[in-house]
């Protein structure tokens, strides 16, 4: 099966860990909400940050801007500011965070699977 093999190839054996495709995209990911921003951000496709807010109220303002920013840094989203006042500035995927999506998608899929007590 083809899939098999991507996968195998995937994991297969490197000199070192943090050679590996699996350690550079869980550096990426890796934190409490960065998941939960990056599919809230999908959802929405454009929103700006107290509208983010209100939608993953769990997360507090200096949370959330923090995790913007890594996100940010890791081209996985884009941060645009409009030169107006008030201020406003909007939030969406960047090509690199729309690649990324699938892998989203089978997270939610596996979710869906296994998940107790539906």
């Amino acid at each position: 099966m083809e899939i098999e093999t991507e996968i195998k190839d995937c994991l297969k054996e490197v000199e070192s860990f943090d050679k590996t495709g699996f350690n550079y995209t869980i550096s990426l990911v890796s934190g409490k909400y960065k998941l939960t921003v990056l599919y809230a951000v999908y959802r929405h496709k454009i929103i700006r940050f107290n509208n983010l807010q209100r939608y993953l109220n769990m997360i507090s303002h200096k949370t959330l801007s923090h995790v913007l920013k890594e996100l940010e840094k890791d081209d996985l989203i884009k941060r645009k500011v409009y030169t107006q006042i008030p201020p406003k500035v909007e939030y969406s995927l960047s090509e690199k965070g729309e690649s990324f999506i699938p892998v989203l998608y089978a997270l939610c899929e596996w979710g869906e699977k296994h998940v107790i007590n539906k």
